[in-house]
């Protein structure tokens, strides 16, 4: 972990495929708003093949990426889509590559903050409420607020898939400063 000084190094993933996704484009977004002392590296999840207990302890390349890159950062970034209720199946799968094997975590400990995008009311509430439940099995440290819940979000993003709401903006730049002040406490 570094000093107050250092950067915050931040592994950000979008639980979309899409290639112009709500999710991509709020991703995108909290690259182009993180503020200074923050540096955000996406990580793409798509090629992560099915979790197979069999090989977690000889886990595929993509896996094995994203495990050393969410260890090596100071804290992850979600930006998730919400399916029937819950969790997308690609997001909850690269979070069973990178926590097992059993003790082997690279979540543990980790600062994480949660985004989500949808076209309906809630916001992505249940699927964040399902991640929560997996980072708190890892123990690591899901940033409780400020909530970064998009509703209606086909009329915050242009054809694109590009966040131009401004007053969303401005909530996904406050909760990216939350993140450094998360951090920072738990001592990254």
């Amino acid at each position: 972990m570094g000093s107050k000084e250092s950067v915050l190094r931040v592994v950000g993933i979008a639980g979309s495929l899409r290639r112009a996704s709500y999710n991509r484009g709020l991703l995108r977004a909290a690259v182009e708003l993180a503020p200074q002392g923050m540096a955000i590296e996406t990580f793409e999840i798509g090629e992560i093949p099915p979790f197979n207990e069999d090989l977690e302890s000889t886990p595929p390349e993509p896996a094995k990426r994203l495990k050393a890159a969410i260890r090596a950062a100071d804290a992850l970034l979600i930006c998730t889509p919400e399916y029937n209720y819950g969790v997308p199946g690609l997001l909850k799968n690269a979070i069973d590559w990178v926590s097992r094997p059993y003790g082997d975590s690279a979540l543990s400990h980790k600062p994480v903050a949660l985004m989500g995008a949808t076209i309906g009311i809630s916001g992505t509430a249940r699927a964040q409420a399902a991640l929560r439940q997996s980072f708190v099995f890892n123990d690591s440290y899901c940033m409780a607020q400020p909530e970064v819940l998009v509703t209606n979000c086909a009329d915050r993003f242009d054809t694109n898939g590009n966040l131009t709401d401004e007053n969303t903006r401005q909530h996904v730049r406050k909760a990216l400063v939350a993140l450094v002040e998360w951090a920072r406490k738990l001592g990254a």
